[in-house]
């Protein structure tokens, strides 16, 4: 991949983060980029306690992971939905920055549940791909179903009570 190209698609990955507030990370091919670049920033995310900031990566893999959590996850790419997914807790990472630079990078918790998110969008895998119960592990979003008009803000308060 072109430096050019790679600097474009990330420029492309910010402003798609930046327009859908709580987006924490993104993956080119989220975009219909076909090249291995994500970007990640959990820095503004009450989750994100432990943070490396704004991560621009480049043919991101994961050279080691340990650990397992369970914790919900959502994805833009499925927006009406989350689900509990397990993922290592603590990971290291080989990935080249967009100067061109090869970087490693360790890192734990909710930073490194969203860097393992967008990988697996690099390597054609969805969150839904790693539940263990669709029946029991995925849930509908409230939030995204009240601004799409799906609901009545009065039926989710009804809900709400049950």
């Amino acid at each position: 991949m072109e430096p050019g190209e790679a600097a474009a698609v990330a420029a492309d990955l910010r402003d798609t983060m930046r327009a859908h507030p709580g987006c924490v990370g993104l993956a080119a091919p989220q975009i219909g980029a076909p090249v291995r670049v994500i970007v990640v920033d959990v820095s503004a995310h009450r989750r994100g306690r432990r943070s490396h900031g704004e991560l621009v990566l480049l043919n991101p893999r994961v050279a080691f992971a340990r650990g397992g959590e369970v914790a919900r996850e959502g994805c833009l790419s499925i927006p009406h939905l989350t689900a509990n997914v397990r993922r290592a807790t603590d990971v290291v990472l080989d990935a080249t920055g967009l100067d061109g630079a090869r970087r490693w990078i360790g890192t734990a918790g909710f930073e490194a549940r969203c860097l393992l998110h967008e990988i697996d969008h690099l390597d054609g895998v969805l969150f839904l791909d790693r539940v263990d119960s669709l029946s029991r592990d995925v849930f509908r979003r409230r939030n995204y179903a009240l601004a799409s008009g799906l609901v009545s803000p009065a039926s989710v308060s009804r809900t709400k009570r049950r």
